[in-house]
């Protein structure tokens, strides 16, 4: 249990290395959406990177070449769920969730609080968190797909224009 041999040792000190440089050349070819705000799908995938990535470091069933084609087949898939999202709603509407109004003008959309699962105190606290202390003067509050809440004051607010993908509005 504390040790086995040697060379489980130097494979870990080897493999390891060259492993960790295959992540960082496969996630710096696969682009920045690799390495941005995870939606549910991204999360997904970086478990696995990381879940491949301790395999190769750990498996002596698992070659160095196999554990390296597993990380580029994670990134590549991916990269062609991110370039399909982008091009089709319903797979985009599919696999990543849609943003979700949760405060209006001031009001708490209670519905969306409980479909979100979150509370209205969690909504003050991003509310402060902008620095904002009077949620009146608050235009609209909106759990992003990456899981964020983004928080529009009304001095900023406009035309709101940057709400109208959100789904049909209270």
């Amino acid at each position: 249990m504390w040790f086995d041999s040697w060379s489980d040792i130097w494979r870990v000190l080897l493999v390891g290395p060259a492993s960790y440089a295959a992540l960082v050349l496969v996630l710096r070819t696969s682009g920045k959406r690799t390495l941005s705000k995870l939606n549910a799908f991204d999360l997904v995938v970086t478990v696995a990177l990381g879940s491949t990535l301790a395999t190769i470091f750990l498996s002596k069933d698992v070659s160095w070449v196999e554990g390296v084609v597993a990380l580029a087949v994670l990134a590549l898939l991916q990269l062609l769920v991110a370039v399909v999202t982008s091009r089709l709603p319903a797979v985009r509407s599919a696999v990543t969730a849609g943003p979700t109004l949760l405060l209006r003008d001031g009001q708490m959309v209670e519905h969306a609080l409980r479909d979100a699962r979150l509370t209205a105190a969690e909504v003050r606290q991003a509310i402060r968190g902008s620095g904002t202390g009077d949620v009146s003067q608050v235009a609209a509050v909106v759990l992003e797909s990456d899981g964020s809440l983004s928080v529009i004051g009304r001095e900023r607010a406009g035309d709101l224009s940057a709400l109208s993908d959100l789904p049909a509005r209270p």
